[in-house]
């Protein structure tokens, strides 16, 4: 069977019906990620993502089973766009300076605000939930392979005791940062993180 002519009136061809649903699946997952950084956890329902995705109600329903295996997915692409993030802005630290090494740290992990919140608060709820638990540990990982890469460029001490340590105590201190926007805390954090390269330097 001959395939269809191309048209000759210069319009494009309809989508294949696989990829209007591929694309309406991309914008249901994009719309409930931005849920999650604007009002966490209990922004994402159905009506909410449609109604942010600009689709029907049902097409939530249709896509995806469940709200709890839509927020899974968000939370599994949250996780993939925050390390993309943190990794494409990396910038590699002198070998001199432990300050320097402190503030690429937290500048690295620095990425957008609202992503943070979602992120934090889906991390607590994986401890709830154990079908999140395995997109937790991506994120954990992740991170802590930013940070060796951090440290073993910077000629720093990188086995896992090292990266465990400086990797816990730069999240620790991000999460009180968004959670309590205390005036100086990043300065103060950039201080607490050099005392721990030092530390760990010895």
């Amino acid at each position: 069977m001959r395939g269809r002519a191309p048209r000759e009136d210069g319009e494009k061809p309809e989508r294949k019906p696989q990829e209007r649903a591929v694309r309406r699946k991309e914008a249901l997952l994009d719309a409930a990620v931005a849920l999650l950084g604007e009002g966490g956890f209990t922004a994402v329902t159905h009506r909410a993502v449609a109604e942010r995705a600009g689709v029907p109600p049902a097409a939530t329903t249709y896509y995806f089973s469940s709200r709890d295996e839509l927020v899974a997915r968000a939370f599994a692409l949250l996780v993939e766009r925050d390390l993309r993030l943190m990794r494409t802005s990396l910038t590699r630290p002198g070998p001199d300076s432990l300050a320097e090494l402190a503030h690429v740290l937290l500048k690295t992990y620095a990425a957008d605000r609202g992503h943070q919140l979602g992120l934090w608060e889906l991390y607590l709820q994986a401890g709830r939930e154990p079908a999140l638990q395995h997109i937790a540990r991506t994120w954990t990982d992740g991170w802590h392979d930013i940070v060796r890469t951090l440290l073993e460029q910077a000629g720093r001490p990188c086995g896992e005791a090292e990266v465990r340590f400086v990797a816990t105590l730069v999240s620790g201190l991000w999460l009180e940062h968004i959670v309590e926007a205390r005036p100086g805390s990043l300065e103060h954090a950039g201080g607490m993180v050099t005392r721990a390269l030092r530390a760990i330097a010895v």
